[in-house]
């Protein structure tokens, strides 16, 4: 019983000093959150694809995956911006599993935190540094953002967090755009409330400060279903479900009202294959309707360079070890798709 204190940690100012971004690499990501905060502005009319693997298990998948969207980032940059999803927390329903490459850098190996710690840090920095890309994360545990705060751009509150009052306010105080998720049940004045407290200022303890935040302006929301009491999965992108958001931005008095629609979990009850579909039926009613049309900054897509998933220690390279991603053929046709719908 109890707990045991394994080593002490350093602390992220620490690992920042002795693991600094270049300065080639700090100009990519001032330059990447310009194009970034454009779009949740509303001054650039492309959309947002955060789009990547459901966990990033291995560094050397994940950097030829995303070396595949820097060059097809190339093809449609007029009209979209590509944004790695380089998810490294993977939250679990029981506690159980797989938790991402922060705890676990080898998948088939003991969970190291430090080594975690740096890890992650090497694999966000390495796509910023090689492909000019800023990358996208989950905060699922608000204490660590800070060890890769230089770096992110674009924060993921998960659905099982968004509920947390630490995950609100630590939102309020990160500098570039936060989505937060509607939470597993379904209920979007939960999420409502997240956005209005991300959007404002705070005073709290953090990593054992006393902190004050300015607010985020472009926190938004992340549509992505939910789950009723018996178990089934339910949808919330349909046409009915965005003009209900449109109507809680509007009574909710939230200056930025930008959606993000994830198009897996319970959105395609998480059969994989759906999303291109959900991708199309949102874009139609961003078409029909202007205010939807001007609420939608983009979609979260999970994709991989193999279909479907396995499981950790099979060894198939580019396959989710997670949840069923879509391959890098199917990928790269959506992508295409999206641009020229638009």
């Amino acid at each position: 019983m109890g707990m045991t204190f394994i080593r002490k940690l350093p602390i992220p100012m620490e690992v920042k000093e002795k693991y600094p971004l270049s300065l080639e690499a700090t100009e990519h990501k001032e330059r990447f959150d310009r194009e970034v905060a454009e779009i949740f502005e509303g001054r650039s009319k492309r959309l947002i694809l955060i789009i990547g693997p459901c966990s990033a298990d291995a560094e050397e998948p994940v950097m030829e995956y995303v070396h595949r969207l820097a060059r097809i980032q190339e093809q449609v940059k007029d009209r979209l911006l590509l944004i790695p999803r380089i998810y490294t927390n993977k939250p679990r329903t029981t506690g159980s599993g797989y938790k991402g490459m922060l705890h676990q850098p080898d998948p088939t190996g003991r969970p190291d935190v430090f080594k975690g710690i740096l890890a992650i840090r090497e694999l966000h920095a390495r796509v910023l540094r090689e492909t000019g890309m800023g990358t996208a994360d989950e905060m699922l545990y608000p204490a660590n953002h800070r060890y890769l705060s230089d770096i992110l751009s674009y924060v993921a509150v998960g659905a099982r967090s968004v509920e947390d009052q630490e995950h609100r306010l630590v939102s309020s105080g990160i500098e570039v755009p936060v989505g937060l998720k509607n939470p597993t049940g379904g209920d979007l004045t939960i999420m409502m409330n997240a956005l209005t407290a991300a959007s404002h200022s705070h005073s709290f303890i953090y990593r054992g400060w006393a902190v004050e935040t300015d607010g985020n302006p472009h926190a938004h929301a992340i549509l992505r279903g939910f789950v009723d009491h018996l178990g089934h999965s339910h949808p919330n992108y349909h046409y009915e479900d965005l003009v209900n958001l449109v109507e809680l931005y509007e009574e909710s008095g939230l200056h930025n009202r930008g959606v993000i629609v994830d198009t897996n979990h319970a959105n395609s009850g998480k059969c994989y294959d759906e999303q291109p579909r959900i991708c199309r039926e949102v874009l139609y009613s961003a078409r029909h309707n202007a205010d939807v049309g001007g609420m939608l900054r983009g979609f979260m897509i999970e994709s991989y360079l193999e279909d479907g998933a396995q499981k950790p220690g099979e060894g198939v390279f580019g396959k989710s070890i997670t949840d069923p991603c879509l391959g890098w053929e199917k990928s790269e046709k959506l992508i295409l798709e999206i641009a020229d719908r638009m």
